[in-house]
């Protein structure tokens, strides 16, 4: 994976912290990123480019109006004010390949400098064994902390570790063995259609190669999640967004620098059905 700098622009060396989506339904993780480079009014500084996405291009993903300058799969914003830089994944990887492209990213995040990685992620509902929405949206989260995935400043959050993530599992040990790069023992290999069963979903989803590759490479991960269907999934974003903050301390009222603590939608989301009705004609 190649770091290509946009003109006169270079990395953070002082940003620590990286914040990206994987890919899952609804595109809550892309948009809780959108929403956060929005709010923090994060500058683009380069691409990533990789094999492993799918090519794609559009116009300006934060601006009213679209002015000529193009988005790519893979972009890289960067908040000095926040020591943070944010990644936005764009098109999704390759069929087969999501190893490949989690642990490239893994590879170029290390060598990078970054402490600590924030994976932003959705979860399907219909999955969702033991449903309690009685205090409204929750989150959920995975951590590299402890080798269980649990972290004492999430609990104190209020969030709960995801259940289905049990590292003595087969599927999980499978993962984990691929991301590390090892030998794969005859014990944990799947046997034929062993990938289709229940056991191996969660493994198998986007979020938990990124976690294990990164965590392959000893940073410190956590995950978010929330749970949501697919339809309009805004407050889910917001959601996850503001989970982010949270986590590392950061208060939107801060970012606008006016004492505003909601977080800023990009502008070109007040288009999201369509442009708005011409009026003169009635």
């Amino acid at each position: 994976m190649e770091f290509v700098p946009e003109q006169g622009k270079h990395v953070n060396g002082d940003s620590s912290t990286l914040i990206l989506p994987a890919l899952s339904i609804g595109n809550v993780g892309q948009l809780a990123v959108d929403l956060l480079v929005a709010s923090t009014r994060a500058e683009r500084i380069g691409y990533l480019d990789t094999p492993y996405v799918l090519p794609c291009v559009g116009n300006d993903a934060y601006g009213p109006v679209p002015n000529g300058e193009l988005a790519l799969p893979l972009e890289a914003y960067d908040s000095s004010a926040n020591a943070m830089t944010l990644i936005q994944q764009r098109s999704p990887v390759v069929k087969g390949r999501m190893i490949e492209f989690a642990k490239n990213l893994a590879d170029y995040v290390a060598a990078s400098g970054k402490k600590h990685v924030v994976v932003l992620s959705s979860l399907d509902f219909g999955r969702w064994q033991r449903v309690d929405m009685s205090s409204g949206l929750q989150t959920l989260y995975l951590s590299s902390t402890n080798s269980d995935g649990t972290d004492d400043y999430c609990e104190q959050l209020g969030w709960k570790k995801l259940q289905e993530y049990k590292p003595t599992q087969k599927a999980w040990k499978y993962l984990s063995a691929l991301a590390e790069g090892n030998a794969i023992p005859e014990s944990i290999l799947p046997f034929e259609g062993e990938l289709e069963e229940e056991e191996y979903y969660y493994p198998s989803l986007p979020f938990a190669a990124l976690f294990s590759c990164l965590k392959a490479k000893g940073l410190k991960v956590t995950c978010l999640f929330c749970y949501c269907s697919e339809g309009d999934n805004i407050p889910d974003a917001f959601h996850l967004a503001e989970a982010a903050c949270k986590l590392l301390g950061l208060s939107p009222s801060n970012f606008q620098g006016n004492g505003n603590d909601k977080l800023v939608i990009p502008l070109s989301w007040k288009t999201l059905y369509g442009p708005p009705a011409d009026m003169s004609l009635f």
